[in-house]
């Protein structure tokens, strides 16, 4: 299919370029971006889509998204979330494999991926459990993985106990040049809390997740990466101590990048309220200081990307008193308005805000996407960034409408979404 967007602000963050193109599509990639009359020699357009007034961006990468698949469909479904994927404007995905069966074996991966092209929309890119399991014991067979098509190697939140058995796994993992994905927390501080450690909690009775839980794991984690040279990616952090100690890595020229969740750029412990079970997260939401950490590290770079860390979570496993309640939100539709808010609220360009979300997400999972130029992908969201929506559950097409943004309105609504140069999602 040959595609010509037109009359769109066209922002690539990978090259700053911010300007009025025309953008062609043909082949499933990029065939030219330009003013009139910069169409590539034969092209004619099966599809041209009026992108007047709005944004015309590189396609989301989600670097955390729980598809649910294999073994959760009573919470979610590859169908809903896939469709979640595309009214958000998430052309690419990476799995955590903590799914039932784990992501441990390579026909697992194997089907995944299949069952993912079949529907024809979101690239989808699984992590492979880093030991068999996620037991912290064995390790996995991680190039036949790798083969498969897992991009890294996780332990989702299963932290590993025994630190021999995560040095054997780096020390392999930077033999063949992967990257493990660590969600720094210890394996045993804060194991059965479910609210950050503070007067919010204390005050409300619920047990809690101390920050040293994650900066000891952080401070282990760097050790290892010191030993073995082995590439770590941080995913979801929620401390200001911890950010401390991620951007003297970073200076220091450690092989390690992290991530955020959307949610920890908006919410404190606060937000918790009168035990609202929507704002029950992993890791917990943390006090304002935190969250302001967390906007100054987005702002100097020690945040690489921002995640939906998207959870969709059933009826039966949320509605329940907080203590009770599965943590997770639904996060796949409410990156790109959420991202967005960040923006406007902290004076950020919108062409460094999408990056947060596409270019630098892309080179964090190695993807070759995130970039609107001549050769790549056609991976692309064409969104309106002035248009208001009312969070709603039935708006959402996620089959988890657990979110604490129920009745928020927010800014950025997605018009279209180019998977490989496939249309796959046009709003009515």
């Amino acid at each position: 299919m040959q595609i010509e967007i037109r009359n769109g602000r066209v922002i690539d963050p990978a090259s700053g370029a911010d300007a009025q193109h025309t953008v062609y599509i043909a082949g499933g990639k990029i065939a030219a971006v330009g003013g009139a009359g910069s169409a590539p020699a034969g092209f004619k357009a099966d599809k041209t889509i009026d992108a007047a007034g709005l944004v015309v961006a590189p396609g989301l990468v989600d670097l955390s998204a729980r598809l649910r698949e294999p073994g959760y469909e009573y919470k979610a479904t590859l169908e809903s979330e896939m469709q979640a994927a595309m009214q958000g404007g998430v052309t690419s995905l990476v799995c955590p494999p903590d799914t039932d069966p784990t992501l441990d074996e390579p026909g697992l991966v194997e089907m995944l991926k299949h069952r993912a092209r079949g529907l024809n929309q979101a690239n989808v890119y699984p992590l492979g459990a880093l030991t068999a399991g996620l037991k912290g014991e064995a390790l996995t067979e991680m190039a036949e993985l790798t083969e498969a098509g897992c991009i890294g190697f996780s332990q989702a939140e299963h932290p590993i106990a025994d630190t021999t058995v995560l040095m054997r796994a780096m020390q392999y993992a930077q033999t063949f040049g992967y990257t493990v994905w660590l969600r720094p927390q210890d394996p045993h501080l804060g194991s059965g809390g479910i609210a950050h450690s503070g007067p919010v909690a204390s005050r409300l009775g619920l047990s809690g997740v101390p920050v040293i839980a994650e900066t000891i794991a952080l401070h282990t984690i760097f050790e290892l990466v010191r030993s073995t040279g082995a590439r770590v990616h941080l995913c979801r952090m929620s401390s200001a101590a911890g950010l401390d100690l991620v951007r003297a890595a970073k200076k220091e020229g450690l092989p390690v990048s992290c991530d955020v969740g959307v949610h920890h750029v908006h919410l404190t412990d606060m937000d918790i309220g009168f035990f609202d079970p929507n704002a029950r997260m992993t890791p917990p939401l943390r006090s304002q200081r935190d969250r302001d950490a967390i906007r100054a590290a987005l702002l100097d770079g020690t945040i690489d990307a921002i995640c939906s860390d998207h959870t969709p979570v059933d009826d039966d496993e949320k509605l329940l008193p907080f203590g009770e309640a599965t943590p997770g939100a639904t996060g796949l539709e409410l990156l790109l308005p959420l991202t967005l808010k960040w923006a406007a609220e902290n004076g950020v360009p919108l062409a460094s805000a999408l990056a947060k979300v596409s270019t630098h997400a892309a080179r964090v999972a190695g993807l070759g996407t995130g970039r609107i130029e001549a050769g790549a992908p056609a991976d692309l969201v064409v969104f309106d960034p002035d248009a208001r929506w009312k969070i709603e559950a039935a708006a959402l097409a996620s089959q988890g409408k657990h979110t604490p943004f129920l009745g928020y309105e927010l800014g950025g609504q997605v018009r279209a979404t180019i998977v490989s140069g496939y249309l796959a999602y046009a709003r009515a």
